[in-house]
C-alpha cells in the first residue's frame, strides 16, 4: 500500500533566513540586493529540498511539500482584498492572489531542484500538494458571509493552477484541500437550508473540479466528519481524518464510499504528542489521576527540551500501526483504501528526527503489512 503524509515538519535552522527566502520574488529588491536575495532563496530551497528528500528516504511514497510555515498564514499572506483589524480579518474588496504569489514557494523550490532530488533519492519526483480550504481560511475572519467561501475559493483556484506540474523528473500526483476547522463547532452559516451551506459546497466543488482537470487525484483532509456535507462534494476522491474519527468505524461509511465512488486514506498513527505522552504514562494504570498525568506531560516536554528524554519513547510502534491498518482494510476492502499515512501536526513534534522516525514507522507498517 502506498503512503503519503499531510505535510508539516519541525523546522531546524535560521527561521528568519528561511522566511526571507519564502517570500515571492520582488524584482526590484532582487535587483537592488541581489546577493541577499540569492542567499535567502538558496537557504530556503536547501531546507525544503532537504525536508522532502528525508521524507522519501524515510519511505513515504508521495510526500507533501515540507510545510514548515503556518498553513493558514502562508496562504492569507498571498491574498489582497483582506485587511487585518483588532477583531480579525475583514474583506475590503475582491479577494485575489497577489502578483507572483500564486506559486507556493515550497513547490517552486521542489520544481527547480527536481533533477537534484531524483539523483539523491533514485526515484521520480512524486509530490502531494495541499492548499488550505475556504472554510478554514474564512474561520480567521471577524465577519463571514455566505459569499466569503466562494471568494476565497476563487483565489485558491489560482493557487492550484499555478502549482500542479508534470515534467521530465516527475510532478504532482495528489492535491488536497485541508479543512481542519470544518465540523469542529456549530456554525449557523452551515445550518441546513442556509445559503452558507450551499455556498461552501459550491466553493469546494469549484476548487476540486479545477484540480481534477489537472489530471491529479483529489482529496480532503479533515479533523472532524461530524458534519457530513463533505460526502456531497462530487469531485473529491480521497477522504482522510484523524485516527479515532468515526469515519473509520461508521457502519454507513463503507456504503457511502461505494455509492459516491470515493476512497479512504487510512490514518494509522496518532501525532498529537501530548496525547502520545499521556498514553505512555497511563499504560497499566487502573485509575488515572489527571493532575498527576498533566504534570508528567510537562516533565516529559522539559526533559526532551534538555535532551535527557528521548522523544522516540512516546511514538507508537509499527505493530500498532499495522493493527489499525488491517482493521481499516478489513472494514472497507483493499480496493477502497489505496493509501496509508500519519495524522497531521508533525510540525509540533519535539525534534525533526522524531518526526522522520514516525514517517519511517508508517512506511514499514504500510509496505510490509
Amino acid at each position: 500500500m502506498e503512503t503519503y503524509d499531510v505535510g508539516s515538519l519541525p523546522f531546524t535552522g535560521d527561521w528568519e533566513r528561511f522566511l526571507g527566502g519564502a517570500k515571492p520574488t520582488d524584482q526590484l529588491l532582487s535587483l537592488l540586493y541581489p546577493s541577499k536575495f540569492e542567499e535567502e532563496q538558496g537557504y530556503f530551497d536547501e531546507k525544503v529540498v532537504e525536508g522532502f528528500t528525508h521524507k522519501v528516504q524515510a519511505g513515504i511514497d508521495i510526500p507533501n511539500y515540507p510545510q514548515f510555515r503556518d498553513m493558514n498564514q502562508m496562504f492569507l499572506d498571498a491574498l489582497t482584498g483582506i485587511e487585518k483589524t483588532p477583531k480579525g480579518l475583514v474583506e475590503t474588496g475582491r479577494i485575489v492572489v497577489r502578483p507572483q504569489a500564486a506559486e507556493i514557494s515550497e513547490v517552486s523550490a521542489l520544481r527547480r531542484h527536481a533533477k537534484e532530488i531524483v539523483e539523491k533519492t533514485g526515484a521520480p519526483l512524486r509530490l502531494k500538494v495541499c492548499v488550505t480550504g475556504p472554510y478554514t481560511l474564512a474561520a480567521t475572519f471577524a465577519e463571514r458571509r455566505a459569499e466569503t467561501f466562494g471568494n476565497l475559493a476563487e483565489a485558491m483556484v489560482k493557487v492550484v493552477e499555478a502549482n500542479v506540474f508534470k515534467g521530465k523528473y516527475g510532478g504532482v500526483e495528489l492535491v488536497f484541500v485541508d479543512e481542519p476547522t470544518f465540523g469542529l463547532f456549530d456554525d449557523p452559516l452551515l445550518d441546513f437550508g442556509q445559503e452558507g451551506r450551499e455556498s461552501l459546497l459550491h466553493a469546494w466543488e469549484h476548487v476540486l473540479e479545477v484540480m481534477k482537470a489537472k489530471n491529479v487525484h483529489t482529496g480532503f483532509h479533515l479533523h472532524s466528519t461530524r458534519d457530513e456535507l463533505f460526502w456531497d462534494v462530487r469531485p473529491v476522491e480521497i477522504l482522510e481524518s484523524h485516527v479515532e474519527d468515526p469515519l473509520y468505524e461508521s457502519p454507513k461509511a463503507k456504503e457511502r464510499l461505494e455509492r459516491t465512488d470515493k476512497f479512504i486514506k487510512a490514518s494509522i498513527t496518532v501525532t498529537d504528542f501530548d496525547a502520545l505522552i499521556r498514553k505512555r504514562f497511563a499504560q497499566g494504570v487502573e485509575r488515572v489521576d489527571e493532575s498527576v498525568l498533566s504534570e508528567k506531560v510537562g516533565e516529559a516536554w522539559n526533559g526532551m527540551r534538555k535532551g535527557i528524554v528521548n522523544p522516540l519513547e512516546f511514538l507508537e510502534d509499527i505493530e500498532q500501526m499495522r493493527r489499525r491498518l488491517r482493521a481499516i482494510v478489513s472494514r472497507f476492502g483493499e480496493e477502497r483504501v489505496p493509501y496509508a499515512g500519519p495524522e497531521c501536526a508533525l510540525r509540533s513534534f519535539p525534534t525533526y528526527q522524531s518526526a522522520l522516525e514516525l514517517l519511517r514507522r508508517v512506511s514499514q507498517a504500510a509496505h510490509f503489512l
